[in-house]
């Protein structure tokens, strides 16, 4: 294992009426909470460098990276209104959540986006347990690189922390990445640099966890901890590793998995992983979590270090996560086939695709900005894909004909992961975003059960705002 230096690292917001006024307090209990989208400062590079300017959400004071944690337990409403002090119009994705179409924050298909100095309502349940995020879904590749992105964190209906064999703490750990210039200030000529988005997309230099770079992680001594990884970049692959602490894997995207020791995590953008840690009685100074920054190599991003007392090892197999039970089986004997073709990007690009209707060559759709297609269809927003009948079962099959791997995402429903899954992902997971490598072939299945359009897309937002995205409709 070697490492580089962290300074080498970072490169480069009523009318009365009636007989009777209504209690101040009344008004203040039943006021829903603000989320507020605004412009901040935050300490993004190392000690030394100076803050950076960002975009970022708060609910009291100035903004924070990454947004405030919303937590609450399964079955419970979360409430926000979406006030907007950003120069942009802005909107809330909450990410990987089963949620009502009206709120799904997908702007333009299922709201206009917040002009700047307005608000939105969001007010949704949220069923099922796991980790989860919100960030802005208008101009993402921007908003999100800028900071608008934060964890929303749904606690299990039955208890599990504290049980035998479960954790007795958690972490929420959000991962993040940046493109910052030497005086750590967002690079801002290049969001909608096109030469990025038909490679790899928008690759930062600067990784944070929890909004710091190089953070210490208190832990004790001993203890059993469950590390809630979420990466909320917009193009970084995030290769994750846990020396010395025996990783064993519990959930992703939210849903449970049976519990698997796990070397290498690998969290494409907007995935997330849930995984439980012993942590050793004498912590040396490696214990660390790592990634690969794409070199072969593994880079220090944050260190657990030893407070308080020692903590007696638990010796019990790890307890695995309650099941859902909310998630419908897929009947793959009467499914609805579909298919998903990714081609263009640099290297390989295509010879046609549609585009606002109209036919084009490579060059032409470079010319609007479009370097990606779906099924021959660039930013395909005039039409669905394909439509589903509720209570139907989908079976997509997802063929990567380009170079580069791409994210897809699946709004407003989970899939399983079948037999032909690819090298990035293993059989039977159940996921709402999936990492697909160069020239594969991966299928998945759901079943339609959340009517609405929904979205359908890259994750790789570079790759989404060049032609990675379409939707579909469930009746």
């Amino acid at each position: 294992m070697t490492s580089r230096s962290r300074r080498t690292f970072l490169t480069g917001a009523a009318a009365l009426g009636g007989t009777a006024l209504v209690p101040r307090i009344a008004i203040a209990q039943s006021a829903m909470p603000v989320l507020r989208a605004a412009p901040a400062m935050a300490q993004l590079a190392p000690a030394g460098y100076p803050a950076t300017p960002v975009w970022s959400y708060a609910t009291d004071g100035a903004g924070v990276i990454p947004g405030p944690e919303i937590r609450l337990r399964a079955g419970e409403r979360v409430r926000r209104q979406l006030v907007n002090d950003l120069p942009q119009p802005t909107a809330v994705h909450w990410h990987g959540i089963r949620i009502q179409n009206a709120m799904d924050g997908a702007a333009p298909l299922t709201q206009a986006p917040v002009l700047p100095g307005g608000s939105f309502d969001y007010d949704f349940v949220a069923r099922d347990p796991g980790t989860y995020w919100y960030h802005s879904h208008n101009r993402g590749w921007e908003q999100v690189a800028r900071g608008l992105a934060g964890p929303l964190i749904v606690e299990d209906r039955e208890p599990w922390l504290g049980e035998p064999g479960a954790a007795s703490r958690e972490l929420t750990l959000v991962l993040d990445d940046w493109l910052l210039d030497a005086n750590a200030e967002l690079i801002e000529d290049r969001w909608d640099d096109l030469h990025a988005a038909a490679h790899g997309g928008r690759i930062g230099n600067t990784v944070t966890v929890n909004g710091m770079a190089y953070p210490d992680l208190d832990v004790r001594p001993g203890e059993r901890v469950r590390l809630r990884l979420i990466n909320t970049a917009t193009a970084r692959i995030m290769p994750l590793a846990l020396p010395g602490l025996s990783p064993r894997l519990i959930a992703l995207d939210g849903h449970p998995v049976i519990p698997r020791e796990v070397e290498m995590i690998i969290l494409g953008p907007a995935q997330r992983a849930d995984v439980v840690v012993d942590m050793p009685l004498e912590l040396e100074a490696q214990t660390a979590l790592l990634i690969d920054p794409g070199n072969g190599e593994r880079v220090s991003i944050a260190s657990f270090a030893a407070t308080g007392q020692r903590t007696e090892p638990s010796e019990e197999t790890v307890l695995p996560l309650p099941a859902w039970g909310t998630l419908p089986a897929p009947d793959l004997a009467t499914s609805q086939r579909e298919t998903l073709v990714m081609e263009g990007g640099a290297m390989r690009g295509m010879s046609e695709a549609i585009y606002r209707g109209e036919t084009m060559d490579f060059r032409g759709l470079a010319s609007n900005g479009m370097v990606w297609a779906f099924n021959g269809v660039a930013h395909g927003m005039d039409a669905p894909m394909f439509r589903a009948e509720r209570g139907r079962t989908v079976h997509l099959e997802m063929t990567n004909r380009s170079m580069f791997p791409h994210a897809i995402h699946l709004h407003g429903h989970h899939f399983e992961v079948l037999a032909r899954s690819g090298t990035l992902n293993t059989p039977g997971d159940v996921r709402d975003t999936v990492l697909i490598g160069a020239d594969e072939t991966l299928e998945i299945a759901f079943v339609a059960d959340n009517p609405g359009k929904w979205m359908l897309h890259c994750h790789m937002l570079s790759h989404q705002a060049s032609g990675m995205m379409g939707w579909f409709e469930v009746g």
